[in-house]
């Protein structure tokens, strides 16, 4: 590789640095601004880059690898558990109709089923790359879309496990002793054999992950030496992508796994910072290999069967996804964008393929013709994406994105309230009635002009941004309150002023107590559940109307908001185990109806530490 390799590097980096930034000012994405270059510097235009380019492809695939592994450091297990009728739902169907749709054209035309079923299962899967990058440069991952589309990509992820595992089975009737010799260890091993060996490999990575990796890298983080931390991140990533390798399974897919079992690590987030460099980088060099991969001369030879497959390919994905989104009672602008945004073929087909290929399930030509239908569909989304976009949704009545600039803030002061909507404009005017000042930044235009006029001094911008805040005062402030509707949200901001302004105090308003549970894990103390003391105070009254004194009606609420935020506290403890803490919440209700029943009967035993007892927290321990 040497010289070569390295001057290939330079002319992708090169073209990228002038293709990406115009790509950009004319409102087409990085991504495809990152397949223009690879097209342009590629064998069959300029030729910057000859055929021996494969070395950058290989190389550029870690950035798909690596970003899977971000991606599965992000899904919790708790909230897979949270969205999975959505990926069942959505996903599920998706992959099943899709793959028996390819499958039966598949047989139309003429295929023996072992590679109609290969085929469909292949085109089945989008590119989580190209859809999550485009997603979240045009601020699609909250709305319904980005939600949907992430759920059919998550499971698509998946489904790459029985994927590769089916693959080698349905060699069983078509490999033959000429079969093209596979660069995996598992190479002329029965195929019944080599799913055994591919699940044994995905086994290892879940308990490696579980028991071995977490333990490393507290020895590691010890040290105190950033960089080798960092260079552990990327053992942990090369490793488990050597060790798919060897087995003839996919990089990413092991990464991905690895990322989602870590996902509850305490290294999680310096995992994602030291990685998150390399895989932007990677990913864009893998764009332009895509790029550079088109077979234009085999475009040439067969324009009019690669161009109807293709657009034959999309055409179908987007009519099957585009009625699963009606089921799910997705708008139609909605809708369009989930559709033409998965409507390709996804990078793993290039895994897939190759390993059909390798199988003697296709032959040559049609594994390079599927080949060039992927890249083909891959380069082509991004252009399907932004006409969507100019064309298409302005006539659905989609509403564009809000460009409003954020506000520059010309004032600081202690305290800083994230989100004004009621119930932060309500907590606002009590501390400016009470001759208290803050910096209120609200990212809903509409309102922010609205309260304008009502005269609150009100910022508009995104309060999860490093920049935002520190213009606000964060460093100097003392406390931040956060009044943000969205749970989602707030679990973000109190990342980011964890990680950027650890000396800030947090006050978090939160709906329930499930929400509250997660902002504890993250060591949030200070919580406030919106409709608690609300419930309580229509209580009051109810009790007030029944004839209660009011004295005594007041002193149990109290004693009752007391004691459910100190419950709350030891439930906490339990969350993650459903019958432990079913049993020690019947337990605590019983308790509390019993220590308020005594008050109201004015016995001694219930005084204002009752709740905090040695028997309380042995009750909730499920002693």
């Amino acid at each position: 590789m040497g010289n070569g390799f390295l001057i290939q590097a330079m002319v992708y980096l090169s073209a990228a640095i002038i293709c990406v930034p115009v790509a950009k000012k004319l409102g087409m994405g990085s991504v495809l601004g990152y397949l223009i270059a690879g097209i342009v510097v590629g064998p069959f235009l300029l030729g910057f880059i000859g055929e021996e380019g494969e070395d950058i492809m290989h190389f550029a695939e870690f950035g798909v690898v690596m970003m899977l592994f971000l991606i599965g450091l992000e899904l919790e297990p708790k909230k897979l558990w949270k969205i999975r009728k959505l990926i069942l739902g959505t996903g599920l169907s998706q992959v099943l109709v899709t793959t028996f749709a390819v499958f039966a054209i598949s047989l139309v035309l003429g295929m023996n089923w072992q590679a109609s079923l290969a085929i469909g299962m292949s085109l089945a899967m989008s590119s989580t790359a190209i859809v999550l990058q485009s997603m979240k440069e045009k601020n699609l991952m909250q709305s319904s879309a980005g939600r949907s589309s992430f759920a059919i990509l998550l499971f698509q992820d998946i489904a790459v496990i029985p994927i590769l595992a089916i693959l080698p089975l349905l060699a069983i009737h078509t490999i033959n002793a000429d079969a093209a010799v596979s660069h995996s260890i598992l190479d002329g091993l029965p195929g019944w054999l080599q799913t055994l060996a591919l699940l044994g490999a995905i086994t290892s990575i879940i308990v490696a992950g579980r028991f071995g990796i977490s333990p490393l890298l507290r020895i590691v983080a010890k040290s105190r030496i950033r960089e080798l931390f960092t260079a552990s991140a990327l053992l942990i990533v090369t490793g488990i992508a050597f060790l798919m390798g060897m087995v003839g399974l996919s990089p990413a897919l092991g990464t991905f796994l690895a990322g989602v079992i870590l996902a509850n690590s305490e290294f999680r987030h310096e995992l994602e910072s030291d990685i998150e460099p390399f895989k932007g980088l990677l990913l864009g060099l893998f764009f332009m290999a895509v790029g550079a991969s088109i077979n234009f001369q085999l475009i040439a030879e067969k324009p009019f069967v690669i161009a109807t497959l293709t657009l034959g390919i999309i055409l179908l994905k987007a009519s099957i996804i585009f009625t699963i989104g009606r089921f799910s009672k997705l708008s139609h602008d909605q809708n369009m964008i989930m559709s033409i945004s998965l409507s390709q073929v996804g990078e793993f087909a290039f895994v897939t393929i190759s390993f059909i290929g390798q199988l003697d399930i296709l032959n040559r030509e049609d594994t390079e013709l599927m080949m060039a239908v992927t890249a083909m569909s891959m380069s082509i989304t991004p252009v399907l994406i932004l006409l969507n976009e100019k064309y298409v949704l302005p006539h659905l009545g989609t509403k564009k994105i809000d460009e409003r600039p954020a506000d520059a803030i010309d004032e600081k002061n202690k305290i800083i309230i994230a989100g004004f909507s009621h119930f932060g404009s309500t907590l606002g005017r009590f501390l400016r009635a009470n001759g208290v000042n803050a910096t209120i930044l609200d990212h809903d235009s509409d309102r922010v002009d609205l309260l304008r006029k009502m005269g609150f001094k009100v910022f508009y911008g995104d309060a999860t941004r490093v920049d935002l805040l520190e213009s606000a005062g964060a460093r100097e402030a003392n406390i931040l309150i956060s009044a943000i509707d969205s749970h989602e949200t707030n679990l973000v901001l109190v990342e980011t002023i964890q990680k950027h302004f650890p000396n800030l105090q947090l006050m978090v308003r939160t709906k329930n107590r499930f929400d509250a549970y997660e902002l504890m894990n993250k060591e949030v103390k200070h919580i406030y559940r919106e409709h608690l003391e609300s419930s309580v105070r229509m209580g009051v009254d109810v009790l007030k109307k029944l004839g209660f004194r009011s004295y005594t009606v007041q002193r149990a609420a109290q004693h009752f908001i007391g004691y459910d935020e100190a419950a709350m506290q030891e439930l906490h403890k339990l969350w993650h185990d459903t019958n432990l803490y079913i049993s020690a919440a019947r337990k605590q209700i019983e308790i509390q109806e019993e220590l308020l029943n005594n008050d109201f009967a004015q016995k001694p035993s219930f005084n204002d530490h009752a709740w905090d007892s040695d028997e309380m927290k042995r009750v909730f321990a499920g002693k």
